[in-house]
């Protein structure tokens, strides 16, 4: 699949150095400061405010480029939503997830209403570009009257127990939210997560259903594809 490799006209580090410091920050629960002192013990003089800029910049085009190449999701989805202090404010991030655990979308919201289960539902049609055979949600009121105004053809599945998937699927997020000590604001919170949960999967692999060389032989190939879509193609990862 064609992507386009995004422009790096006018920056003086090459796109080596860009990538690498986008992928170590959204890779790993790292801060960019972290980001500047890896880069330093490497002989690269990077400030961490350079760093947040890239990541600003670059980090939802690869994210983007990343989620084009996923295959069609599968037709059952987890749906589930979850407290997030933004601020000193508690809000509320939503998630979808399919069968497989690949995340769908995202969309952080200030109420759990039916109103925002509604928005959240169209919102997740027209990025998915399909439309499930089914939904599973935990036992909130809200998914069920959203589910009859915008998904009244499609089962839904009401029970805590079977909604495990989308739940288990903020844990990465959590680790973040952690690591960088809360979100400042719903703007700065879904611009993160937007560009985080479109790249960081792609590096997490099912490794303990693997061998040691299966999963170097399938970290290869997502390494290659990421060189690709930041357009370092045929350069390691590391280098």
């Amino acid at each position: 699949m064609s992507s386009v490799v995004p422009s790096y006209a006018n920056h003086r580090y090459p796109v080596e150095i860009i990538s690498h410091c986008v992928w170590l920050y959204f890779r790993f629960p790292l801060s960019f400061r972290e980001v500047e002192e890896l880069m330093l013990e490497r002989g690269v003089v990077v400030s961490y405010e350079t760093v947040r800029r890239w990541c600003l910049k670059f980090g939802q085009t690869y994210a983007n480029a990343l989620r084009r190449r996923r295959p069609q999701p599968g037709d059952k989805w987890h749906l589930d939503e979850v407290f997030i202090k933004i601020n000193g404010a508690w809000k509320y991030l939503w998630r979808a997830v399919d069968q497989d655990g690949n995340v769908l979308d995202i969309l952080v919201q200030n109420r759990r209403d039916k109103a925002a289960a509604r928005r959240f539902f169209r919102r997740l049609l027209t990025s998915a570009g399909t439309v499930p055979r089914v939904i599973v949600t935990d036992k909130l009121a809200s998914y069920g009257a959203a589910h009859r105004e915008v998904m009244h053809s499609v089962e839904h599945r009401s029970h805590k127990g079977l909604n495990n998937r989308a739940e288990n699927s903020h844990q990465p997020t959590r680790q973040r939210e952690r690591a960088m000590k809360g979100f400042r604001s719903v703007g700065g919170a879904q611009r993160f997560l937007s560009a985080f949960t479109g790249i960081s999967p792609h590096f997490r692999t099912a490794h303990h259903l693997m061998t040691a060389a299966g999963n170097r032989f399938e970290m290869t190939i997502r390494f290659a594809i990421w060189n690709q879509i930041t357009g370092r193609t045929g350069l390691p990862a590391a280098a």
